[in-house]
């Protein structure tokens, strides 16, 4: 894959992600409270940034995908993702407790079907799309026992991504920081658009979420981390992929016995890293963003 089809991957995701967050912010479509949730300070913040990235990085893997299967593979895996995301963003019960992956599973079994429900179902749907579309991984395609094998890693590695990036999307440039880390070295492989797509789209959409006025909610969560997913697919050899597979589900386990935020604040590096650029505690939102605009 060409550099010139990387950087058109990041440019176009960067571009296409801040025209609609513009164009969302002029006119919000329900109005704008429909949009509007509380943060961890007990602030108002946006989830218009949520479909902004997620149409960012689509845009960004389609021009950077390569290939008629691997571009179909991004496109629902990014499509299918942010789209269940943005129904339980906007759907979700507030009235019921039910949280977290167990809980969603837990209340399907008992023939509840919840919005977060909905979302595991769809997100689970796109991934084996996105899994089944995606080119075979070394000789998989004359092993048909192989390829079906490695059809269900991919998906549970694109869903699982998926989830995790929503897991970690409870402070301010979190997930995006994240995601950056995990795409930057992906951008070397095969997989180098749909990675370039991501850093592309972080770019444009980081300011404002460290500057506490928009949130990723899970439709640019969900859009993201299913991105990520989709690169090591298409990019990664399968001992690796199946390495980070691994590495989904230890932490996906985790985080329902263990707060991620209290690791990272207990950590001196990953604290720092976490709190980079954003907003001291102290500083009130309309000073923090009086001061950006003065630095501007």
């Amino acid at each position: 894959m060409s550099v010139a089809r990387r950087l058109g991957a990041a440019f176009g995701a960067a571009s296409v992600t801040s025209a609609v967050r513009g164009a969302l912010d002029w006119q919000p479509p329900g109005g704008a409270a429909t949009w509007t949730r509380t943060n961890h300070r007990g602030e108002p913040v946006s989830l218009l940034e949520g479909p902004s990235l997620a149409l960012g990085v689509l845009a960004g893997a389609l021009v950077g995908a390569g290939g008629a299967r691997a571009t179909a593979a991004a496109a629902v895996a990014v499509a299918g993702s942010g789209a269940f995301g943005l129904v339980d963003d906007l759907r979700e019960d507030t009235s019921t407790r039910t949280k977290g992956l167990r809980g969603h599973l837990g209340a399907l079994a008992h023939g509840r079907l919840t919005t977060g429900g909905l979302k595991v179902l769809g997100i689970g749907a796109s991934a084996l799309a996105a899994a089944a579309l995606a080119p075979p991984a070394g000789g998989a395609a004359a092993r048909p026992v192989a390829r079906v094998a490695d059809t269900l890693a991919s998906t549970a590695l694109v869903a699982g991504t998926a989830n995790l990036v929503n897991l970690l999307d409870l402070r301010p440039g979190r997930a995006l920081k994240a995601s950056a880390l995990v795409a930057a070295p992906l951008v070397a492989t095969p997989g180098g658009g749909v990675a370039a797509a991501v850093l592309g789209a972080a770019s444009s959409a980081v300011e404002a979420d460290l500057a506490e006025t928009d949130m990723l909610g899970d439709s640019g969560a969900n859009a993201l981390g299913a991105a990520l997913g989709t690169a090591l697919v298409l990019g990664a050899p399968r001992q690796v992929r199946l390495g980070a597979l691994a590495v989904v589900v230890g932490l996906t386990l985790a985080s329902e016995r263990v707060s991620f935020t209290r690791v990272i604040e207990r950590t001196p590096v990953l604290r720092d890293l976490d709190a980079w650029g954003r907003r001291p505690a102290h500083v009130p939102a309309a000073a923090g963003r009086a001061a950006g605009r003065d630095a501007a």
